[in-house]
């Protein structure tokens, strides 16, 4: 492994792996760390504390009290600073480093199978779009750890990232992390259809058009049940009041 200085490279690639993991369960244990670790030639142990590090930059884990490792270096500061809020280019110019690392191509490092368009810049474009909903993907269950914020449900499979502003609403927000619930893939469409909103208090509030069959057994189990709950609150990355006061008002079928 190496033992020179990190570089700018390496550090981005290392703020990658720190959005792309829960931050409690990182360790140099970590499947995850021991996999971009090789990547990079750096030690899980390196890499852990790198993601360490960047916790004691983010508001959202001061808020909680959770400090992350209390020294760093000048060049986390300087790419939390560069990227932090500009998740449209951290998602993919970090991505691109990895493929770098790995002497391949982005559309084979990121498993992007585009087999009816030829190179150009319309490939170039689905290719940046598909490699960064995969980051925001990423991003959001690993802030959620694993589970949908409404049913608790952890089958990652099952799992969606879903837009609190819609993807195609707002291109400035579709990466940024405080637009994204995970939910599952149900109540992800629900949502997305307007028939449940989150409030600004982070509670399930329910259309009336679910309420209309609230005696039909599968909406009681499914939904109803939720009605007025508190969603499961991710440990990064708040649900922006913002954002969630938009989809009450421009989504959610009253």
């Amino acid at each position: 492994m190496s033992i020179n200085n990190w570089t700018r490279e390496q550090t981005i690639v290392a703020f990658n792996v720190y959005c792309k993991i829960p931050f409690k369960k990182s360790s140099k244990n970590h499947p995850e760390i021991i996999k971009y670790s090789k990547i990079i030639n750096r030690s899980p142990t390196a890499l852990n504390m790198k993601v360490g590090n960047f916790g004691r930059l983010d508001p959202d884990l001061q808020k909680k009290g959770i400090v992350g490792l209390t020294h760093g270096s000048k060049l986390e500061e300087l790419v939390w600073s560069e990227f932090h809020g500009n998740w449209e280019e951290l998602a993919f110019e970090s991505e691109k480093i990895i493929a770098d690392f790995q002497q391949k191509n982005i559309e084979e490092s990121s498993n992007i199978v585009i087999d009816d368009l030829p190179i150009g810049i319309e490939r170039e474009s689905i290719v940046k779009i598909r490699v960064n909903q995969s980051f925001f993907r990423s991003i959001i269950l690993a802030s959620y750890n694993q589970q949908c914020c409404i049913t608790g449900l952890k089958i990652s499979n099952l799992l969606v990232a879903s837009h609190i502003i819609p993807w195609k609403i707002n291109k400035k927000e579709r990466l940024n992390p405080h637009n994204g619930l995970c939910l599952n893939s149900l109540h992800d469409k629900a949502f997305d259809m307007g028939l449940l909103t989150i409030t600004k208090d982070y509670r399930i509030r329910l259309s009336s058009k679910i309420k209309e069959q609230a005696k039909e057994i599968p909406i009681k189990e499914l939904f109803y049940k939720y009605e007025n709950q508190k969603i499961i609150l991710p440990d990064r990355f708040l649900p922006s009041v913002a954002f969630l006061e938009y989809h009450f008002e421009e989504v959610f079928q009253k």
